[in-house]
């Protein structure tokens, strides 16, 4: 069987550069953790939640699946909001995808893949619920479209739980945005998606706040 030395190399000389700029980072870090961020993004390798907003380890929360889909009947997914909200107290969450995804890609054609066919169908739902925007565009854009539109969708759903009503409910300083990473060029874009109650959503909840 194969070592994986060179990691624990790699991991060696960065611990050590690390140690040499901020001797307390490690002690401190390893006494509590409080980050403001919760992020939910794609499992995609080109896509590190912390280094593409720079932030250190120990300031981000970070769950990443196939295309940062949220679905209520992920209790992975959801366990991981409800410990970022109710206990680590996180005052934004951030869902995260990306253009060229290949899972929203894959979404977009008809080829079986296995297994990962029934996680994108909930891609798939997005382009149906889309479809009228989607067909008037070319296939690089509604690539790119979509990329976007299942991000919005996802926000949506991460506000629909019933972690993030109860939040709301009970007067949290909580809000969920949504923001779309270009690995063509490392740049983040807003996609002026911003919940902060159940009133910022498009139908509110009469059962939330």
């Amino acid at each position: 069987m194969k070592k994986l030395q060179h990691l624990f190399e790699n991991n060696q000389r960065w611990a050590e550069s690390v140690n040499q700029a901020d001797p307390e980072f490690f002690p401190t870090l390893s006494k509590q953790q409080t980050p403001e961020y919760l992020w939910i993004g794609c499992a995609d390798s080109r896509v590190p939640a912390n280094q593409i907003i720079d932030l250190a380890p120990g300031e981000v929360f970070v769950h990443r699946n196939i295309a940062n889909v949220v679905v209520h009947t992920d209790l992975n997914c959801l366990s991981v909001i409800q410990y970022a909200v109710e206990v680590l107290k996180v005052k934004h969450i951030i869902v995260c995808g990306h253009y060229g995804c290949g899972g929203v890609k894959a979404s977009m054609g008809d080829e079986e893949y296995g297994l990962i066919d029934n996680w994108l169908r909930h891609i798939k739902d997005v382009s149906r619920f889309n479809e009228d925007k989607l067909g008037k565009l070319t296939e690089e854009e509604k690539f790119d479209t979509l990329c976007e539109l299942n991000v919005v969708e996802q926000a949506k759903n991460v506000c629909n739980t019933t972690i993030v009503k109860n939040a709301w409910r009970n007067g949290a300083e909580l809000s969920v945005h949504g923001l779309i990473y270009d690995i063509r060029n490392g740049i983040l874009k807003d996609l002026d998606v911003c919940y902060s109650s159940c009133d910022d959503l498009d139908v509110p909840d009469s059962h939330c706040c």
